[in-house]
């Protein structure tokens, strides 16, 4: 299969370039069920025999297994191969395997306590810890990681951290940029306009979007994705498919936004499915391509938790969409008039 590539160059300085399907790496973290060691280097040597060359992962993912196991499959690879992201803004603090974070998201993983921390201090920490588990001198791009609503649950508290972070955390980052040990840095939020908020007060590079520009959901083109075309702001889009619901269907039990689909986006995602069936699409590779239409994504990253969901993201990056599909979602009043589509 021939995966294709995008390039970022914003700074101007030769950027990135970027596969249009990247690796979610979270899965890697045993997410929700421990996977060996044998499935998690399966999953990417497939990912990579198909041509995947970006590959994003964090602190929070598994509590410090995903980099980690990411480091055992890159090693050995030529560094100007790949691009690879991870994320700051919390601290992996070592505790007793009874007193860990986690139990019920991550399974059969270190003891540890997520402790967040925004700062300038902090993000430097963080940056090296990371770069020692992914046994790796550089990172392409690094994103602060969850500052917005869905994580820190109050206004009060989310505007602490934010304050933390625009005192110091911002100015590591920038640091870290100028010095040539990152390439790019950039958000990895789950709102879009937690995402604007930052876009418009400090030199951001690429937003990791997860969830906010899909299929299903097309708010961000209101003030967010044109803010970023203007100055050239790059978007990864993270969840594209909403959770699951947009790989799944609208059947019983499906998930959107990390828990049971309500029942107005059961219905909608039906509707959107049958406008789909009408074209000979399969739901999950409309859901794939839609984002990528846009002239800010430079690339998409679904989750792989095994060889077999690989083989349905390879499936969808690869699949054919005729145009009417797209005229037709909207005459339905099932996608926004203004979303690209060509």
């Amino acid at each position: 299969m021939m995966i294709k590539f995008r390039n970022w160059d914003r700074l101007g300085n030769g950027g990135l370039r970027l596969s249009e399907l990247g690796f979610g790496a979270a899965p890697l973290g045993n997410l929700y069920r421990a996977i060996s060691e044998e499935d998690a280097q399966n999953t990417l040597q497939d990912a990579w025999d198909a041509g995947l060359r970006y590959f994003d992962t964090a602190p929070l993912y598994g509590l410090g297994l995903s980099e980690t196991r990411i480091n055992h499959f890159l090693r050995g690879k030529p560094r100007e191969d790949y691009v690879i992201s991870t994320k700051v803004g919390r601290l992996m603090q070592v505790t007793s395997p009874e007193a860990r974070d986690g139990f019920g998201k991550w399974f059969d993983v270190p003891a540890r306590r997520e402790v967040f921390d925004y700062s300038y201090v902090g993000v430097m920490r963080s940056f090296e810890t990371s770069l020692e588990r992914l046994g790796i001198d550089r990172i392409d791009v690094l994103y602060v990681h969850d500052l917005d609503l869905f994580t820190h649950k109050t206004d009060a508290v989310l505007e602490e951290k934010r304050a933390a972070f625009m005192g110091g955390g911002l100015a590591a980052l920038t640091a870290l940029r100028d010095q040539g040990v990152i390439t790019a840095f950039g958000a990895g939020l789950n709102e879009w306009q937690a995402s604007q908020w930052l876009a418009e007060r400090g030199d951001f590079d690429i937003f990791l979007l997860a969830g906010r520009y899909t299929l299903l959901e097309q708010e961000a083109l209101e003030t967010f994705l044109p803010l970023c075309a203007a100055r050239g702001i790059g978007i990864v889009i993270g969840g594209p498919y909403n959770s699951g619901i947009l790989a799944t269907g609208a059947r019983k039990g499906a998930y959107f936004n990390y828990d049971p689909a309500p029942r107005h986006i059961l219905d909608k995602v039906a509707a959107i499915e049958a406008v789909c069936a009408a074209h000979d699409v399969r739901l999950v590779d409309a859901a794939f391509r839609f984002p990528l239409m846009h002239p800010s994504v430079i690339s998409v990253i679904p989750g792989g938790q095994s060889p077999a969901e690989m083989a349905s993201n390879l499936r969808a990056a690869q699949a054919q969409i005729p145009p009417a599909l797209w005229s037709d979602l909207k005459s339905a009043g099932l996608m926004r008039q203004d979303a690209p589509t060509a």
